[in-house]
């Protein structure tokens, strides 16, 4: 298993998986500049430092909402599908696993008690803002 997946839906990235495992030797960022989301890994020596700093407030303009998603403790299953509900992927996910999930569907079914970590963009609209697939 590779530590580190883009599953595409035709040219479409659909998600990354990042395993707990990962640890590049140097910074990498597993999204292009391009995306929605920016993920990735900042590598320090021991004794390195960040200068101290402030982000400017600038406008931006994003389309759609992408997710950040870790496994903090437990198992689960990320399932990934098209928009008319047809499956492109399932992906087991364990602790310190990472899920960058930046276009179509998602659902999670849980293996063991599951605390995911959730980093997603705001404000939230609430659940309006979400098409489910399925029927409760």
């Amino acid at each position: 298993m590779t530590d580190l997946e883009t599953i595409r839906d035709g040219p479409r990235t659909l998600a990354i998986v990042v395993r707990a495992g990962r640890r590049p030797p140097a910074t990498e960022f597993v999204t292009p500049d391009t995306y929605k989301q920016q993920v990735g890994f900042i590598v320090y020596p021991k004794g390195g430092s960040v200068r101290p700093h402030f982000h400017r407030e600038l406008a931006r303009q994003i389309e759609g909402m992408s997710e950040v998603l870790v496994v903090r403790s437990g198992r689960c299953v990320a399932t990934l599908y098209r928009e008319d509900g047809a499956t492109v992927a399932e992906r087991e996910l364990g602790p310190g696993d990472l899920i960058v999930l930046l276009a179509g569907g998602h659902g999670f079914r849980m293996l063991e008690d599951t605390v995911l970590l959730e980093i997603k963009q705001g404000p939230y609209a609430g659940p309006a803002e979400k098409v489910y697939l399925d029927r409760p």
